[in-house]
């Protein structure tokens, strides 16, 4: 699907790409169609047109796989197709289909032959009586060939689990995007912490990703996109550069590539690094094709500037040096990702507390809610006015106090019956 920046093997750099009229020639002699073409391949049905027309060429891995796919097409008459291309399954059946069986001309008997004339170019076979066919019984399904054991079904290969084809998607792409995420950022912690994010992405969406044509340019675009994120300027993990690298080429080839803007940076990886064609590096860059040659042409003579083995190159030739320059860099950190389970495991616990926390966050709103409406009033009551100070009141008029003598008469008062003659006409003691 991608090109890989670890170095290719030299076997598949020797085959030599046919030209554009043989590419075609090629594909059509196996009646195969755009789409069978580039589902092969691992690009879109345009971009194998705009191949056929000489209008671009394939780069990186993608010209090793369309050179191998033309290559087994050139020898498909001779062993039936090549493996794995498409338009194998109907070659298959072809195959698996028994042919009919060509007219058995009569064959003498002992007594004798039974028909008029024998076929020219097929003499009879010298076998015992037995396997004979006679003149009583019927030709059209005699044999001479030994009795064809009935073909075994082929075996059927289980189909991977969601689990087993991201693990698989992880193991293919994982330490390249680790890689091409450090040269994007300089910076080993960030590099890996993109790929984990990009991966987790891809496990939380798998329904998406494992049906998108291209699964590992899925997955690159989100890692790109944050690595080359602004925000974590502002975190203090990120805010250096790890330590450069210890061979003089390869500190100027990645200082020289940090020095360019994101995008600049973005397409010159992608299309130098990866091996996509313009068209690609457009799209995966949201430009328009114009826009990401002129950022290409621009950080290709920034580079040149910096880099004092790609100042005596030929334009045409800067592409090949860099991919080179970007195969041969050797970090001075490691770039080991962490296992795809562990990965996995770490997105689907992260997706689990988000469920908790958010089941938890509306079972309080709920809770609140209903709090609200039990204690709420359900009428209105008009405030109380505040109170307001008066003046110009008298002072209160009453009673005045007791003196002692008025003391004494109250409580002799009190002291006395409350009832009775007594009260009213008192006796003199």
């Amino acid at each position: 699907m991608t090109r890989s920046v670890e170095t290719t093997s030299s076997e598949d750099s020797e085959l030599s790409l046919p030209a554009p009229k043989e590419r075609r020639r090629l594909r059509e002699a196996a009646e195969l169609t755009h789409d069978e073409v580039a589902a092969a391949v691992g690009v879109t049905a345009a971009t194998v047109r705009s191949w056929e027309s000489g209008r671009t060429d394939p780069r990186g891995r993608k010209r090793e796989l369309y050179t191998q796919f033309l290559a087994r097409l050139s020898a498909r008459p001779q062993d039936g197709g090549p493996a794995g291309a498409p338009g194998e399954a109907k070659t298959a059946r072809a195959a698996e289909e028994p042919a009919a069986d060509p007219p058995v001309p009569d064959r003498p008997t002992p007594d004798g032959p039974t028909s008029d004339t024998q076929a020219p170019d097929r003499p009879a076979l010298d076998r015992p009586a037995l396997d004979r066919p006679t003149s009583d019984a019927p030709t059209s399904d005699a044999r001479t060939e030994p009795e064809r054991l009935p073909a075994e079904p082929p075996a059927r290969v289980p189909v991977p689990g969601p689990a087993e084809a991201f693990d698989g998607l992880y193991a293919l792409a994982a330490r390249d995007l680790t890689r091409q995420a450090y040269l994007l950022t300089g910076r080993r912690a960030l590099a890996l912490e993109a790929v984990e994010k990009a991966f987790v992405q891809a496990w939380d969406r798998w329904p998406e990703v494992a049906t998108d044509p291209d699964p590992v340019g899925w997955v690159r675009a989100i890692a790109y996109e944050y690595a080359l994120s602004p925000w974590h300027r502002f975190r203090r993990a990120h805010r250096h550069l790890d330590k450069p690298p210890a061979e003089p080429a390869d500190r100027i080839l990645l200082d020289a590539l940090l020095s360019l803007s994101p995008a600049n940076r973005r397409t010159v990886l992608l299309y130098d690094g990866v091996g996509l064609d313009l068209p690609d590096t457009a799209a995966e860059t949201e430009a328009t094709t114009p826009t990401a040659g002129h950022r290409l042409v621009h950080a290709h003579a920034d580079l040149a500037d910096r880099i004092p083995e790609l100042a005596d190159v030929p334009l045409e030739k800067q592409s090949a040096l860099l991919r080179d320059l970007f195969t041969a860099l050797r970090p001075p950190v490691d770039l080991e990702p962490r296992p795809a389970a562990v990965v996995r495991g770490g997105g689907e616990r992260r997706t689990r507390l988000w469920t908790r926390a958010t089941l938890s966050l509306t079972a309080m709103i709920a809770v609140s809610t209903s709090y609200t409406l039990m204690t709420a009033p359900t009428r209105y009551e008009p405030p109380l006015a505040p109170g307001e100070s008066v003046s110009g009141v008298p002072p209160l008029a009453g009673p005045q106090q007791l003196t002692e003598r008025g003391k004494q008469l109250h409580d002799k008062l009190r002291a006395d019956p409350q009832a009775g003659p007594a009260r009213i006409a008192p006796r003199i003691e």
